[in-house]
């Protein structure tokens, strides 16, 4: 984690437990994510939410922070993964009780057929014979009907297994989602770190960081309201999603923070795929939906740093995070590069200013 990253989290830590302080609401783990989530507002419905709470005066309250954090923050993945679970669990149980059903049948077949093979060997009455054939068949029609019913419980089970799977696979990519942009969450993104790197490892390719942030993003909040932020932060990770393609990834890194990795993306490429998100979204004029007004304009800075051998996710985020740092300290709206950084260091270092 970069000095700047601590900083940040560290305020959004005094944040949250100033906010239970004056809220008198225990300092209880869920409570505490509660408001450290509402000082990062990266939830900006549940910001929503809170902020009414304070306009109306009303009085917090443990469980008010309980019923809050259930409805923003307590994941369902666990309840509808043990919910896919136990649908497991009853097929299987299913499935091995017809089993039993059919093995049990069959010995039962089987200890037939040895004593009608005994009988067999002697002489029997055409009546005895009869009798014999008679239970033969009857125990025959029995296996058949158990058979069938067997086969009937691993169909209907292959057809459950397949439900099952699909929605597996629908609850992870859902917790790999961020639920207002929908695009990649920062789960995914860690994820996606640790497999990029590995592969430029491995493979000895370029591999480059972007991150973005969004300017002046809260007084543009403040002054337009939450529903337009978010409507903003669609904006941009869509203007992001749109521009990255292959292997990249484009991960909503938290409040107004994005991300995108960009594999076999040399710096050159990345700063110029950087510099065509920067000037798309500032192309973009926002209105207000409620009314058509409108809101003029948004821009981002952008930090670019390239992998390089040895790295690890966090020291790439660092660099990455510095370039930002420099392209706010700049003024905003600018893209800047490792590369950029360093000249403009070293030009800063021969006229003895320090540089950001």
């Amino acid at each position: 984690m970069s000095e700047q990253e601590f900083k940040r989290a560290l305020g959004y830590a005094n944040s949250a437990f100033d906010l239970l302080k004056r809220s008198g609401i225990p300092p209880y783990p869920q409570f505490y994510e509660l408001l450290y989530t509402y000082s990062t507002g990266v939830n900006p419905t549940l910001n929503n939410r809170i902020n009414a709470i304070f306009r109306n005066g009303d009085s917090p309250s443990t469980n008010l922070a309980e019923t809050l954090y259930n409805e923003f923050l307590k994941s369902d993945v666990n309840d509808r993964m043990t919910n896919v679970s136990e649908r497991m669990h009853a097929r299987i149980e299913a499935v091995y009780e017809a089993i039993d059903t059919a093995m049990t049948t069959a010995n039962a077949y089987s200890g037939s057929l040895q004593s009608a093979s005994g009988d067999l060997e002697r002489e029997i009455s055409v009546p005895a014979m009869k009798e014999l054939a008679d239970r033969l068949l009857a125990e025959t029609r029995r296996m058949q009907e158990t058979n069938r019913a067997l086969e009937q419980k691993l169909e209907a089970s292959r057809d459950d297994i397949a439900s099952l799977q699909r929605d597996l696979d629908d609850v992870r990519r859902e917790s790999l989602l961020d639920p207002l942009t929908k695009i990649a969450n920062r789960k995914s993104f860690d994820e996606g770190m640790e497999g990029a790197i590995a592969e430029a490892s491995a493979t000895n390719s370029p591999l480059c960081l972007m991150i973005i942030d969004i300017d002046h993003f809260k007084s543009f909040n403040d002054t337009y309201g939450h529903q337009t932020g978010d409507q903003v932060l669609r904006l941009v990770a869509m203007t992001l999603k749109s521009n990255i393609k292959g292997k990249d990834l484009a991960a909503r890194y938290g409040g107004e923070e994005f991300v995108a990795i960009l594999p076999s993306t040399d710096m050159e490429g990345a700063v110029i795929v950087a510099e065509n998100i920067r000037r798309a979204i500032q192309a973009k004029e926002l209105l207000k939906r409620s009314t058509n007004e409108k809101l003029g304009r948004i821009t981002a800075s952008f930090g670019v740093a390239a992998y390089q051998p040895g790295d690890t996710p966090a020291m790439l985020i660092e660099r990455a995070d510095r370039c930002l740092y420099a392209a706010k300290h700049a003024g905003r709206n600018r893209v800047i590069s490792e590369s950029e950084l360093l000249a403009l260091q070293a030009v800063a270092e021969a006229q003895g200013v320090s540089a950001a």
